[in-house]
């Protein structure tokens, strides 16, 4: 059987790392599926979704390797062809990726202890994400 849902998420932008682990348990749980596994999707090319320690530090370490690796003042092509000052969150996107996959057991995600799934917004203004949770189970 498949489950869809959506997550509404009010976003500051400009790298808003949020926690979105219980409203994808929570939506396991009211799915009624024992086992099987659950994607979370962003629609859109300035977000991404991964595993990480929720915590400051961890959250701050990120941010320093993503300027690192994308700086946001860098001078990307994209600015020029739609004269908007994004470039960045699109390649930061890129990397992390749209999408995670995570297997439930007894309706029961299989996250690790220090483990959390979360949504980072990495475009430079706020915006109102929706996210695609879709479930797959018996």
């Amino acid at each position: 059987m498949i489950v869809t849902r959506e997550l509404q998420l009010r976003t500051r932008g400009d790298y808003d790392v949020q926690d979105i682990t219980d409203a994808v348990a929570r939506a396991v749980k009211e799915s009624k599926l024992a086992s099987g596994i659950v994607t979370i999707f962003c629609p859109g090319s300035t977000g991404g979704i991964t595993t990480i320690e929720f915590e400051d530090g961890v959250i701050h370490d990120l941010r320093v390797v993503l300027d690192d690796i994308t700086p946001p003042d860098r001078a990307y092509r994209h600015h020029l062809r739609w004269h908007d000052d994004n470039g960045h969150a699109h390649i930061r996107a890129a990397l992390m990726g749209p999408s995670l996959t995570v297997p439930f057991v007894n309706g029961e995600l299989t996250l690790g202890t220090w483990q959390q799934i979360v949504f980072c917004d990495f475009d430079t203004r706020p915006r109102t994400r929706k996210l695609i949770v879709q479930i797959l189970g018996e």
